[in-house]
């Protein structure tokens, strides 16, 4: 008789692929707040009042917003590895040219241009950690690549300040859009899906599948899925999908306020120098990655312990968003150290409530969580578009305080989006899977 030889132990090659989307998520962000440490001397060059950096800030959400749904229809039909690489080399590349603009139409334009290129990145980020992770490692995965956006931006915001004063704005475009081209090769080189991964081994693809993981989901080069109005109109009909659409606008709409006017708030409103708001806005950016950790690895948690769903999900997105309104308190300070609290405390909030990707793939139906995604982060991407205009209408009398009583109001009304339209956390089921049952 042969002695049982023991389980080979799962690899965690899941992890390796985490780490590089977080970096993705590093450079994506790198390339939407450029312009937000860039803006006061682009201003001043081009004599911009603050409702034209309004619309430049927002030029980046309107083809953001409407290439998502197109882009969860690509991101159903091809592969991640290609598509990636092929988004993030292009959307650099127009990163790079914004260093030569020449006014308003042409930056404009190139951040337009931008937006539409770095649309399919959350819904690839989205079907890979779908693929790569079980359904109780999920929200702590996504709670690890959205916090890229926040650890990046808190450690890049005095290296950005720093090239932009030795360089000046067109060497900060031209430097951080040098770096998203190399890094999209990078990706090619290294990204493979889990079933054409050479070093994930059968242990590490059976923990996967057990847990929920999308294996089978995960289209191969050059095969197309075939997709069908009725699939956009099956996820806009659902409440429970319309509560996390709304909460998500909510959620971006406090980010927003970070990545494009938050830098000119303290060097124009509130008087900082250039290089010393650099290293001050670092730290609220340092608050939201603490708080997107905190949320994704204590909802994983209480959903290890038993707790129901409904509670160990929601819980963490409705108190970051009433935190978030606390930005108001920073119209009532004025030290740096004080309006830098409210900002950190807002901003802890906004991360906080940041696992609202975990919602797409638990909330959707399973055939359609691509264009789920797609809608989710269309409908959120609303906020690029309406918050940067509205900041730039409050803001144009030179007074700030109504922007930020503003930012706040939508946190709670994000809050009341989860509350009372997502209700029980459970799929939804679409009508062709009604009728089956």
């Amino acid at each position: 008789m042969h002695a049982q030889l023991p389980a080979a132990k799962p690899t965690r090659i899941r992890y390796q692929v985490l780490l590089l989307l977080f970096v993705n998520v590093v450079i994506n962000y790198m390339d939407r707040s450029n312009l937000a440490v860039a803006a006061t001397d682009i201003s001043k060059e081009f004599q911009f009042s603050s409702v034209q950096m309004g619309l430049i800030f927002s030029a980046f959400s309107w083809t953001y917003l409407l290439f998502q749904v197109p882009s969860g229809i690509l991101v159903k039909r091809f592969a991640p590895r290609m598509l990636y690489a092929v988004s993030l080399v292009s959307w650099s590349l127009a990163t790079v040219l914004q260093g030569f603009a020449k006014g308003f139409v042409s930056l404009f334009g190139l951040r337009m241009a931008t937006g539409a290129l770095e649309a399919p990145a959350f819904p690839i980020n989205n079907r890979v950690v779908s693929s790569w992770f079980p359904t109780q490692e999920r929200a702590s995965a996504i709670a690890v690549y959205t916090s890229g956006q926040f650890l990046g931006l808190a450690f890049l915001m005095p290296v950005l300040s720093k090239i932009q004063f030795q360089t000046g704005w067109k060497g900060l475009f031209v430097i951080t859009g040098l770096v998203g081209v190399v890094w999209g090769f990078v990706w090619y080189f290294f990204y493979r899906d889990p079933l054409q991964h050479k070093k994930v081994n059968k242990a590490e693809l059976a923990h996967i599948e057990e847990g929920g993981g999308l294996l089978d989901n995960q289209p191969a080069d050059g095969v197309k899925n075939k997709f069908q109005w009725a699939d956009l109109r099956e996820v806009l009909s659902h409440r429970k999908l319309w509560g996390i659409y709304l909460g998500q606008f909510a959620v971006n709409g406090a980010l927003w306020f970070f990545l494009t006017w938050f830098p000119k708030y303290l060097v124009d409103y509130r008087g900082l120098d250039f290089i010393k708001s650099g290293y001050l806005a670092s730290i609220p950016y340092l608050a939201a990655f603490t708080g997107v950790l905190c949320s994704g690895f204590l909802s994983d948690h209480l959903v290890r312990r038993g707790v129901p769903a409904a509670k160990a999900r929601k819980r963490p997105i409705i108190a970051g968003l009433l935190l978030s309104a606390s930005i108001v308190g920073a119209n009532y300070v004025h030290t740096p150290g004080l309006i830098i609290l409210f900002m950190s405390l807002s901003f802890f909030g906004v991360g906080f409530a940041s696992i609202t990707w975990i919602f797409v793939s638990t909330l959707a139906p399973k055939p359609l969580i691509d264009v789920t995604g797609g809608v989710f982060n269309f409908i959120g991407q609303l906020a690029g578009i309406v918050v940067p205009i509205a900041i730039g209408f409050l803001a144009s009398g030179g007074n700030f305080a109504p922007a930020l009583i503003f930012i706040a109001v939508l946190g709670g009304l994000g809050a009341c989006s989860y509350l009372f339209l997502v209700g029980n956390v459970e799929r939804v089921q679409s009508a062709e899977t009604a009728r089956a049952h």
